[in-house]
């Protein structure tokens, strides 16, 4: 979509703090922190939102949910623990209409979010 801010990130035409990528996917630190760790893992295949996932997609959730364990690890916040997030429609909280995952880490994390 063109003027998906994360589609745009994914181009290159926006720049980010870039913590993983592959042909699938990409993870970059988030740019308004809310925790030590907080990342975002976005497909690189435009899709709105949970809601619109196929069962083609399955492989793709997978994946990025593999490499979600796998970048926490690397970050030092897999032993304690950390937080997967993804906010589905307006009430949900989603701003960006690409599915997106927030990581977050780092410190305790408290319950309820919001």
């Amino acid at each position: 979509m063109n003027n998906c801010i994360f589609c745009k990130i994914i181009s290159g035409d926006i720049p980010c703090d870039k913590v993983y990528e592959d042909d699938k996917i990409l993870a970059f630190n988030d740019i308004n922190p809310e925790a030590p760790v907080h990342f975002l893992v976005i497909p690189k295949k435009h899709m709105g939102s949970i809601k619109d996932l196929k069962e083609e997609d399955c492989s793709l959730l997978y994946h990025i949910i593999k490499k979600i364990s796998d970048i926490a690890k690397d970050k030092g916040i897999d032993e304690k623990g950390y937080r997967i997030v993804n906010n589905i429609g307006n009430d949900g909280g989603q701003t960006v209409p690409h599915i997106h995952f927030h990581v977050l880490g780092g410190r305790e994390l408290q319950w309820p979010p919001g």
